[in-house]
């Protein structure tokens, strides 16, 4: 792995399957490279888990693309290419399923019955089969687009396809070094 630059990380995307810590990792990041932190479920989502309308979340999405520097961290396809054109780095956490799968479900018991910190108000942590699923799909079905896309765009972008738990450590880890 690279070390990052961190001079050259003033619009990050963060993607990757559920589980796989896209929230902790931008929050973190936020708080090194001092860049304010959007997480998409909190723009998608409206209380009682009602989806955005889509004309609206494509000008949320557009709106949040606009801003000097951000760290955005979500999947939601529909607007992946957008953002990745539109970013400078892309950290893909690519993380092996069943941690991701034994996340959420950590995540479900921590916290039960409330909205997390990255989620829109209203929107109560609650167990979802399709969720589950979708995670658990997520290496078939999801994940060969981004890989194709990252491929297309690895000339122009600043790409950390991180792998594993060590391989997140490690980089959050070069990040801090770099900033001191």
């Amino acid at each position: 792995m690279r070390s990052p630059t961190a001079e050259e990380m003033r619009k990050i995307l963060i993607i990757g399957p559920g589980g796989a810590g896209k929230s902790t990792v931008a929050k973190q990041l936020g708080k090194l490279l001092h860049i304010k932190v959007r997480h998409l479920d909190r723009f998608y989502w409206q209380p009682g888990w009602v989806a955005s309308p889509k004309d609206r979340w494509l000008k949320t999405v557009d709106d949040l693309l606009r801003q000097e520097a951000w760290i955005i961290d979500g999947n939601y396809s529909g607007t992946l290419e957008t953002r990745v054109q539109a970013c400078d780095t892309v950290i893909f956490l690519d993380l092996p399923r069943l941690l991701c799968i034994a996340r959420i479900f950590k995540r479900l018991m921590l916290y039960r019955n409330a909205s997390r910190p990255d989620m829109a108000e209203g929107c109560r942590e609650h167990f979802s089969f399709e969720f589950v699923r979708w995670v658990w799909d997520y290496s078939q079905r999801t994940r060969p687009k981004v890989i194709a896309l990252l491929q297309v765009n690895s000339e122009h972008k600043q790409i950390f396809w991180l792998r594993s738990r060590a391989e997140v450590e490690t980089f959050l880890r070069r990040m801090e070094v770099a900033l001191r």
